[in-house]
């Protein structure tokens, strides 16, 4: 049997990632149910509740600038840094996509798109589980399963297989994409503003 798969490796705090999703929403909604899409987190920051050093913050900030410079119409809230403690950890985001996944395949983007905006827009910190917390009741998740769900083993695990899946994958940072067909991996190269140079490397 004929299998095609396009994955998206991805992290909820990756700000390409934000910068992407617009393009990659109009690529999506190309493919269709021409072929599956899975979505793969690539997992940018480990655990940590260091506060983040300020060589990194300064890079961050301009790493936001050269964003919205090379992607018309991606906002970023600066507010960020001075409202929130900033820690260099992305994986408590992670983890509450796949605990948001588990009440429901539906609640996997929503989360995604909850934990996008509440960083980059409402200028709110995602590496705290209030935050993560309060996003999953904004979205109508189960509280107490999702509180519950959120730092199990199981869901880190969940966490590390989806990280080794990005590696084995070929996945070079995020976002990536890689089509795999009948097992023969293609990198689609990323045009963060030409949904059309996308698609024609996927149905080439």
């Amino acid at each position: 049997m004929n299998s095609t798969t396009l994955y998206y490796i991805h992290d909820p705090m990756c700000s390409w990632c934000w910068g992407f999703n617009n393009t990659w929403n109009q690529v999506q909604s190309k493919i269709g149910n021409k072929l599956s899409i899975q979505y793969v987190l690539g997992g940018l920051a480990p655990d940590s509740h260091e506060i983040m050093p300020q060589e990194m913050r300064h890079y961050i900030r301009e790493n936001w600038q050269k964003i919205e410079r090379s992607i018309p119409g991606t906002k970023f809230n600066y507010d960020f840094w001075k409202n929130c403690t900033p820690m260099r950890s992305t994986y408590p985001a992670c983890r509450a996509v796949i605990a948001a996944k588990n009440q429901g395949d539906k609640f996997e983007n929503t989360m995604i798109n909850a934990i996008q905006q509440a960083y980059y827009l409402h200028a709110k910190n995602p590496s705290e589980d209030s935050t993560l917390i309060e996003l999953a009741l904004s979205i109508g998740l189960d509280e107490q399963k999702f509180t519950q769900d959120l730092n199990l083993k199981a869901t880190q695990e969940q966490l590390s297989n989806n990280i080794s899946l990005s590696k084995s994958l070929g996945a070079q940072g995020l976002p990536s994409l890689i089509l795999d067909k009948n097992g023969v991996k293609k990198i689609i190269k990323i045009d963060y503003n030409n949904t059309e140079s996308i698609l024609k490397q996927i149905f080439a």
